[in-house]
């Protein structure tokens, strides 16, 4: 006898429909053909002790399972569930007649509960596309699955749960969530806010001119000025995500399997912070089964990089490309698989091995050239690609003593989201640029124009602070991000300046 039963496999972000092929004849064999690895493979062993666990008999007969289309590779354990499924429907243990409307997916414990699986959000997106009635999944993935509207959800805890389903759909509740309503509720949740900072109001200001036209920044300062506080609250002023940049956020934190049991839709900008001994392929992503690394984990957020000189120079030197395109494309010898990058980088390091270059109280004790060197370990290409330099240093008893609550985040974050209705205006004949450190350098001659005084005080920046060509693109994207904060339809002078302001920690002039 041979049924049909359907699973999904994910590549990417995205996924692709499997049909799984059970055919039962005479023999004595269990065979699992099309390109399975080795968790499919030893699939077989735990179907068997489920089944015998929960009273299903598995005869003693000629299985074979096939799964197509057979020239795509399969990978993981989430083929479990469809394939025991089809198993008892095959040997007729289990209706079969409503098996073709539903992508089935789980992992089998030996006593025939279910284990949570990842991608379940690229997997419903597929199912709804190739018209699938609906999905059966371990409850603990429900929610994330019923995000997707005009599809059926149910969250199983057990096999037994999917046989009585199929034996008579009232068994089970679907699990209905309403995605704009749990994207609303959540927007505005965050547990620290600007009002927490005392003093560094320039700090402030940069961190706002980098929210508004989604700038890329780098601290140096002296241990304990604040640069890991002020980073960590950088999400608390970027614009709320809209539902499509949630949903996208959510499908590679579900491939990754980074979505906890309670999650349905991740409403908030990530903010992924990794320790500074990470290898290059847990940053960009890879592997020999390819995962999502921290850069496209940080996407439509902050990747936060703290001591970045102390970051292997091979991690930080394959950012290069991803901050420039956005995106990171992972190559093997049979396939290639695309990753969305898109993030805020935020760096922040010490200015020299003790930490007291150029502090106003302390003494630096580093030996001569030690400085030079210390900075050479962040490459000037690297640098070239962050736009706002800024220099933190040590707040004062005085300033930390105050009273005064300083500004706090919804008012930064209100003049942020005016600054980018301005962009999206002037970008929404682009599909490809949503803000400002986004522009190609055929809308940055159209759109950063400057007046003869601004040209004069550009040349003289260039020759003093030796800039290279992209550092001149970036003073320009600043400068026009400045300018929108400010309300202004031209780049004045003053734009530029503050914009120049923000280079003068490059390596040439800060280290002397």
């Amino acid at each position: 006898m041979l049924i049909k039963t359907f699973g999904s496999a994910v590549f990417g972000v995205n996924a692709a429909t499997i049909i799984i092929e059970t055919n039962v004849d005479r023999g004595a064999q269990i065979s699992i053909v099309g390109l399975p690895d080795s968790a499919i493979k030893e699939a077989q062993q735990r179907i068997k002790a489920a089944l015998s666990n929960c009273q299903y008999e598995l005869p003693v007969r000629n299985i074979t399972i096939n799964l197509a289309p057979a020239d795509i590779r399969k990978e993981g354990s989430a083929y479990d569930l469809p394939l025991a499924i089809g198993l008892l429907a095959a040997t007729e243990q289990l209706k079969a007649e409503q098996l073709e409307d539903f992508i089935i997916m789980g992992e089998l414990s030996l006593d025939g509960s279910l284990r949570p699986i990842k991608g379940v959000l690229p997997i419903a997106i597929q199912a709804r596309k190739d018209g699938f009635r609906g999905m059966i999944v371990p409850s603990q993935n429900a929610r994330e699955a019923a995000i997707v509207s005009d599809l059926e959800v149910y969250g199983v805890e057990n096999i037994q749960q999917v046989v009585k389903f199929f034996e008579d759909p009232t068994t089970l509740s679907r699990t209905v969530v309403n995605a704009r309503e749990e994207f609303s509720q959540k927007l505005n949740h965050f547990p620290v806010d600007f009002s927490d900072v005392k003093g560094q109001e320039n700090i402030k200001r940069a961190f706002e001119i980098a929210a508004a036209g989604g700038h890329n920044v780098i601290l140096i300062g002296p241990p304990g000025a604040g640069k890991t506080m002020l980073a960590k609250r950088l999400p608390t002023i970027l614009p709320p995500m809209n539902l499509q940049e949630a949903l996208e956020t959510t499908k590679i934190h579900s491939v990754a399997g980074k979505m906890r049991k309670e999650d349905s839709l991740i409403s908030v900008r990530p903010f992924r912070a990794p320790h500074h001994t990470i290898s290059d392929v847990a940053l960009v992503g890879g592997g020999s089964f390819p995962q999502p690394g921290e850069i496209s984990l940080a996407h439509h957020g902050v990747l936060f990089l703290d001591e970045l000189p102390e970051f292997k120079r091979t991690v930080l030197e394959v950012m290069r490309q991803p901050l420039e395109d956005r995106y990171i494309t992972i190559s093997r010898s049979k396939f290639s698989i695309e990753y969305p990058a898109s993030f805020m980088l935020i760096a922040s390091m010490n200015p020299c091995p003790c930490g007291f270059f150029n502090h106003p109280e302390k003494e630096c004790v580093c030996g001569a050239g030690v400085v030079q060197k210390y900075l050479n370990k962040v490459s000037g290409p690297l640098l070239d690609r962050i736009d706002i330099h800024i220099e933190v240093t040590p707040v004062s008893y005085d300033m930390l003593s105050e009273r005064r609550v300083g500004e706090g985040s919804e008012p930064i974050r209100q003049r942020v989201i005016e600054a980018r209705k301005v962009q999206e205006l002037r970008y929404e004949k682009k599909s490809a640029i949503h803000c400002n450190a986004q522009m190609d350098s055929k809308s940055l001659k159209e759109i950063c124009v400057i007046d003869d005084a601004g040209h004069k005080l550009l040349r003289a920046a260039m020759d003093r602070l030796k800039l290279s060509a992209r550092a001149y693109d970036r003073i320009l994207k600043v400068s026009r991000t400045i300018a929108d904060l400010a309300g202004s339809e031209n780049i004045r002078t003053e734009h530029l300046a503050e914009a120049i302001h923000y280079r003068s920690l490059d390596r040439e002039n800060w280290a002397g």
